[in-house]
């Protein structure tokens, strides 16, 4: 295998048809301005072949891309066979909270642990997860995804299973800033419009990123969700290609200093900013670090061809410091040597006991959370 090519990561996150990777996959992976790959379930027939594909992901650039999956629990896992233990749906966790908060917690931890150590020994740098929405109970894109309506239940075991997954060397992503839980449509398929003012959702949506939670965070990834209450700017729009949002709210009032990742800007809820390129410049624009685009090999194309950004020096410290800076201990450095290793073998087993609590979720496809059918297009289709 040739050398990496050494180039900066760019802020554009892509992702790929198959388990293998095709010639202009390849080329397209080089490009400046791509920074990350996302995966899908659709990358994954095992372990073997998952640990290829990413290795192959890697070796390509220097440093290498940041290799990031959806994988929360729940019905948001992508990989689900081997090599991966069946995770909870956070709202599992809350109901489990109900019962027994010290149980919930230890379970939460164990869960956050279980899912960072199981990607990063296949060589997956990144899940966006946790999510932070609260639980209103009428929100299909959340649904059991959520772990509860009270935002300090929320922080708590989001915490927990933050600490899990720092312990397996994982930064966390929380998701969707400033929250998607009250809206009933869903921004896969739709422009949601969340009427209440700032104040209550800076008191209830926002209150577990003003939680020593929002410190801990590696990431955060806004809502494809319009407040045109709650917004003060003379044209409203979605979280994420919101300066206020992104800019005065995220980093000015609650300080934080890590990634703002796009939701797909192939979403509908993100149409509202014109076509592929509008929506990046939009985005990028208003604060986010590195965009999504999934799903639609063609609109990759096209923006990477008629987009050209200029260097950002603290975007790209971001995005260095957000992936593990220290080798992998020996226990993550292979699946098998994960299997044997103790506190591992014991957080699984603590997994596995977690009630299911999946009876009462709302019914959703596998587009509503993102999984869409790629199809293979002609490099000039």
């Amino acid at each position: 295998m040739s050398l990496p090519i050494h180039r900066p990561r760019g802020p554009v996150m892509i992702d790929v048809v198959g388990t293998v990777l095709t010639n202009d996959e390849r080329e397209r992976l080089l490009d400046p301005l791509v920074g990350g790959v996302i995966l899908f379930a659709r990358n994954f027939i095992g372990s073997d072949e998952l640990c290829a594909l990413t290795s192959e992901i890697r070796a390509l650039r220097d440093p290498a891309l940041i290799v990031a999956v959806d994988h929360e629990g729940g019905r948001v896992q992508r990989f689900r066979s081997e090599g991966f233990t069946r995770l909870p749906s956070m709202r599992s966790l809350g109901a489990l909270w109900e019962q027994d908060h010290l149980g919930a917690l230890e379970a939460a931890q164990a869960t956050g642990f279980v899912l960072a150590a199981e990607l990063r020994v296949h060589g997956v740098d990144l899940s966006f997860a946790p999510v932070l929405d609260l639980d209103y109970g009428v929100c299909s894109a959340i649904g059991s995804r959520a772990f509860h309506r009270d935002p300090q239940t929320v922080a708590a075991l989001a915490q927990a299973l933050v600490a899990g997954m720092a312990w397996a060397g994982m930064g966390a992503v929380g998701k969707h800033f400033p929250g998607h839980g009250w809206v009933e449509a869903d921004s896969h398929h739709a422009v949601p419009l969340d009427e209440r003012d700032f104040a209550t959702v800076w008191e209830e949506d926002i209150a577990p990123y003003r939680h020593r939670l929002g410190r801990q965070l590696a990431g955060v990834m806004p809502a494809h969700v319009i407040y045109p209450r709650a917004d003060p700017s003379a044209e409203p729009q979605p979280a994420g290609f919101s300066a206020f949002w992104l800019k005065e709210v995220l980093r000015d009032r609650l300080g934080f200093k890590g990634v703002i990742f796009s939701d797909d800007l192939n979403m509908e809820g993100a149409r509202v900013a014109g076509d592929i390129v509008g929506r990046a410049k939009a985005a990028y624009g208003a604060g986010c670090d590195m965009l999504l685009v999934c799903n639609r090999p063609d609109l990759v194309a096209e923006l990477l061809d008629r987009w050209a950004p200029i260097p950002d020096r603290d975007k790209l410290a971001r995005l260095a410091a957000i992936v593990p800076a220290t080798p992998a201990p020996p226990w993550l450095t292979d699946p098998f040597a994960l299997e044997l290793h103790a506190a591992y073998v014991h957080a699984r087993e603590r997994v596995a006991a977690i009630p299911d609590d999946s009876g009462s979720t709302p019914s959703m496809t596998a587009a509503t959370i993102g999984e869409q059918r790629t199809e293979r297009l002609p490099r000039n289709g």
